[in-house]
């Protein structure tokens, strides 16, 4: 008898302690979580998966469960530590993505619970399962807007916008080039440019399956796409016989790219940088400058967003329009792949590969 008592109770010693650790578990999924840097670094050695804790709701606070949020390069180079803007320590990573609104403060007007929003602004920390945010730090999102589109909506599609929109002013039948055009910004550029009948030459690195990249981005409406090898050779300027020498160049790489780029540009074009994916300074020949009047400009979409931060209106006007063009099916998100936020090491490692073509997702 004493036996069996004694294995009936180590039965029951096994249950609750196995039950002890599910609840823990429990508790430790409902908790909020996010990954959370204290220095600046390789983000696989500085970023942790932590217990994040919420503030007070705030008058003005904005309760949000996060959904999706991606890995941009950007994102990287904040917890890296070489981008232009740097948070406080410790800081959860992440400046994108779209969550779903839980509760609201006594005095937010704009939002109710239900709602899906986005950043309004850069540095919110959106690799997280939920937050506490500033309502006139996010943006409403229309509910039939899919979630991948929702989550990469905020920094490369209005990027593209802005660009095809304020520096030259474009008309259909023109045209356009820029580099790194399978970035998420240059599958964006390609899409609006093909809604507003521009066209648009795209450059790209040589890769082993050149031809099965150029297919995808003539598939989102790019007509021509071109190396960067090819771009260099005398008879790219056979490709100006069928289509008009561009007005805007878009730059996101620097260096020779964008030296050549400029080669292209029509008389008094415009070249706009954005990134500088090959580190390397750009550097203008002097005969663009005197002879053809080519002006250099710079854009970066979280400066934009702070400039016209008094200017909502401005702000969800963009969103709107880009939110129709996802309707008519004229705007797509990049190809993702959605990892678990507990898998995040395997997501980072894949968004810092060469060549990968899928935009690394977040999933909470």
């Amino acid at each position: 008898d004493d036996v069996v008592c004694a294995r009936g109770l180590k039965a029951v010693m096994r249950f609750l302690a196995g039950a002890v650790f599910r609840a823990m578990s429990a508790a430790a999924q409902g908790r909020p979580r996010g990954l959370v840097y204290e220095k600046h670094g390789e983000p696989a050695q500085v970023l942790q998966l932590k217990d994040v804790p919420l503030p007070e709701l705030g008058a003005s606070g904005v309760h949000v469960r996060m959904l999706a949020a991606p890995i941009n390069p950007s994102d990287i180079n904040m917890v890296q530590g070489s981008y232009a803007v740097l948070p406080d320590f410790p800081a959860v990573g992440g400046n994108e993505g779209v969550g779903r609104v839980v509760q609201i403060g006594s005095h937010v007007t704009s939002l109710k619970p239900g709602d899906l929003v986005i950043p309004a602004d850069a540095g919110l920390g959106t690799w997280r399962t939920e937050a506490v945010f500033e309502e006139e730090k996010l943006l409403k999102m229309p509910p039939d807007i899919p979630l991948q589109s929702a989550a990469t909506l905020g920094v490369n599609p209005c990027t593209a916008f802005r660009m095809l929109s304020d520096f030259e002013t474009l008309k259909p039948g023109d045209s356009i080039i820029q580099n790194a055009a399978n970035s998420g910004a240059g599958q964006a550029v390609i899409q609006i440019a093909a809604a507003r009948g521009i066209k648009t030459i795209n450059v790209v690195r040589d890769r082993p399956n050149l031809q099965e990249l150029v297919d995808r981005l003539k598939s989102l409406g790019a007509d021509h796409v071109i190396t960067e090898e090819a771009l260099r050779k005398p008879e790219t300027k056979d490709l100006f016989q069928k289509i008009p020498k561009p007005l805007l160049a878009l730059d996101a790489v620097g260096g020779k790219s964008a030296t050549e780029m400029l080669r292209h540009l029509q008389y008094k074009g415009t070249m706009v940088t954005y990134g500088g994916m090959s580190k390397q300074p750009v550097t203008v020949p002097i005969s663009a400058l005197i002879f053809k009047g080519i002006k250099i400009r710079g854009f970066w979409m979280t400066q934009w967003k702070r400039d016209n931060a008094q200017n909502k209106e401005k702000l969800s006007g963009m969103i709107a329009d880009l939110c129709s063009l996802i309707r008519k099916g004229q705007l797509t998100p990049p190809v993702c792949q959605e990892v678990p936020l507990a898998d995040y090491q395997l997501a980072l490692k894949t968004s810092m590969t060469a060549y990968v073509t899928a935009k690394q997702i977040l999933v909470m």
